[in-house]
């Protein structure tokens, strides 16, 4: 598995960027970047799951590891969602089970700096490297819009 690291300078406070983030409809709007009409199910509790859901209800589950509004929000994924039921750890998902993917906000007065850490199979270097970017600026155009 493969750490693949990202950031991106905002001209927002935090709280403008989180909302950009984690807010059902602005996740939506970044996440089409990876997935177009992907959403997420989540009670947003630390220590609970989360669905990353594309539109055929087919996707993956992860833990909230770290919840911190305005701070951090770390995922630790599990498994995948078929038809919106979450399958058994089988041998695919034990590839990647356990991975961690990490949003870390710092602000200052002025702005705010995305840092994004995720564990990467090789065979999506590829994908996460050309889509982290474009997600990261439509959070970007959001929270500065706001």
């Amino acid at each position: 598995m493969k750490k693949l690291n990202f950031e991106i300078i905002i001209n927002a406070s935090n709280n403008k960027v989180w909302d950009a983030m984690w807010n059902e409809e602005n996740f939506k709007k970044w996440t089409s970047a990876f997935c177009e009409g992907s959403y997420v199910k989540s009670t947003w509790k630390e220590g609970e799951r989360i669905h990353f859901l594309d539109p055929n209800g087919n996707g993956m589950y992860s833990q909230i590891s770290i919840l911190e509004p305005n701070n951090r929000m770390f995922f630790t994924h599990i498994g995948n969602i078929e038809n919106f039921e979450e399958l058994p750890i089988d041998e695919n998902s034990k590839q990647w089970s356990g991975a961690t993917e990490n949003y870390t906000l710092i602000s200052d007065a002025v702005t705010s700096k995305i840092l994004v850490s995720i564990d990467c199979l090789e065979e999506y270097v590829a994908f996460y490297s050309q889509s982290f970017p474009k997600g990261l600026a439509i959070i970007k155009e959001i929270a500065e819009k706001q």
